[in-house]
């Protein structure tokens, strides 16, 4: 999760709605939404009435969009192959647009919407990015699917109201049936938009699962040795990566791994008080950004957290990272793989090697 200006009282309302685990005085919104449907190899909305906008692989990792549980402004990863209920997050991703010549970030989870009034960006989908008119959240857009060769795709565009930066981009995300346990992300920029530096995609909410451990070049280090330390409430400065540091594949693609270094995080003994959404739920996970065609001036960055998000309670084992990002000059249509597998890092690197 990120910093920002929201009032403590409202991040932790905004921080129990996305895990859903507080008796709502109502039905929440997304719960009277028809649910996606199973089409061969692929999850897809329904379409004709309200729907809840879920898209992805029927046997693998799929994504979600508000109103599905969770703050306004991130995408939902879901991986109920883990063990998981089917909306139980293991991650967000969040878009956070850079202007040339700036260097702070736009934050889709924390700016306010000028759309609806309230913090987050308003996101919502389209199978053709044709204009950028907002449309209703809860009648989503199917997708499209396409056969390539052996391998078909499951294709649909996220659009994002207008970052106050001057910002405006939307996304591609493209699931390969090949590929169960990844979905491909790819940024691009509308004509109006503000000149970017930078459109960052980040996974925000690595102390859920505890990821510790990324995996370079030259070996694992450890979130333990990059801020030993720190023992704050707040953000762990960024750690920074160059593409030298990084794996690469045999087609040269650069991988920026992370994993928990726990066997059975699941397990864990955690501090008195803490919450217990924040309580891992499954099988041990690696997570990773792969980019196929990285820039030479490609890095991955990290940040890290002591305690839980919006609490003193410490993590167990220690400081584990949280956002975990690739960053690159802006480059529209640029894509970037992110992948949940249930395989070692260690297996994850020789099957791509």
């Amino acid at each position: 999760m990120r910093p920002g200006s929201l009032q403590i009282p409202l991040a932790v309302s905004v921080l129990f709605a996305f895990l859903g685990f507080i008796a709502p005085a109502a039905e929440p919104a997304w719960k009277p939404l028809a649910p996606p449907q199973v089409d061969g190899p692929w999850i897809q909305p329904t379409q004709g009435q309200p729907a809840r906008p879920v898209w992805g692989h029927a046997q693998g990792l799929r994504v979600g969009l508000p109103p599905m549980p969770g703050p306004r402004g991130l995408l939902r990863i879901y991986a109920p192959y883990l063990g998981h209920r089917e909306d139980r997050v293991v991650n967000f991703i969040a878009i956070e647009p850079i202007p040339e010549g700036q260097t702070e970030r736009g934050f889709s989870e924390l700016e306010r919407s000028d759309l609806d009034r309230v913090n987050g960006k308003r996101f919502w989908s389209a199978d053709l990015p044709r204009d950028a008119s907002p449309a209703p959240v809860n009648r989503p857009a199917r997708g499209i699917v396409r056969k390539q060769g052996e391998t078909e795709t499951l294709t649909v565009f996220v659009l994002v109201e207008r970052f106050h930066n001057g910002a405006h981009v939307y996304l591609r995300l493209r699931f390969r049936s090949d590929r169960p346990c990844e979905v491909g992300l790819a940024t691009f920029a509308w004509e109006d938009s503000t000149p970017l530096q930078h459109c960052i995609l980040t996974a925000t909410m690595g102390n859920y699962a505890r990821l510790r451990t990324l995996y370079l070049k030259d070996g694992p280090i450890s979130s333990l040795d990059l801020w030993p330390d720190y023992t704050e409430t707040g953000f762990a400065p960024h750690a920074r990566f160059a593409l030298k540091e990084m794996i690469r594949t045999r087609e040269g693609h650069a991988l920026f791994i992370a994993a928990p270094n726990e066997a059975a995080p699941s397990e864990a003994e955690y501090a008195p008080g803490t919450p217990y959404w924040w309580k891992y739920e499954g099988k041990v996970a690696t997570q990773y950004w792969r980019c196929e065609k990285p820039d030479p001036q490609l890095a991955g960055l990290v940040n890290g957290r002591y305690t839980y998000w919006l609490s003193e309670c410490p993590i167990p084992g220690g400081i584990a990272l949280e956002n975990f990002e690739l960053m690159e000059p802006f480059r529209s249509g640029a894509e970037y793989i992110f992948g949940v597998t249930a395989q070692s890092a260690g297996d994850l690197i020789k099957s791509e090697e």
